[in-house]
């Protein structure tokens, strides 16, 4: 799928239609499970320091760093590589929605399971 097919789909929907492509490996798969809690315990810590304590901005920055390093491991193992970045911003665009939608959507939808036994 093209940039322009991604372009009329929306990244959502984009990211939707190739993510088991990406996503079959079972490190891969064991890494995603286990770094993206993490990952979304990283962003709300990000954006409660200001409002708590500003101790658990870096811890926060910490795991988000930690998850996004371990899942870029674990998609080397995968035969179909992530679709190459835009830039800066998409890479951003696209982590944040595969944590905070796709991957929780994956998993509740059953196509992470079917991904794990058939790996």
């Amino acid at each position: 799928m093209d940039d322009l097919e991604r372009d009329k789909l929306g990244l959502l929907a984009w990211q939707w239609s190739i993510y088991p492509q990406g996503h079959r490996h079972r490190l891969n798969l064991a890494l995603h499970l286990t770094t993206a809690p993490l990952f979304l315990l990283g962003t709300v810590a990000v954006l409660v320091a200001p409002l708590t304590a500003w101790q658990l901005a870096p811890v926060g920055l910490g795991g988000i760093l930690v998850a996004f390093a371990a899942q870029g491991r674990g998609h080397k193992e995968e035969a179909s590589p992530p679709r190459p970045f835009r830039g800066p911003l998409d890479l951003l665009a696209r982590f944040f929605v595969e944590q905070w939608v796709t991957f929780p959507r994956y998993v509740l939808s059953g196509g992470f399971g079917r991904a794990w036994r058939a790996g």
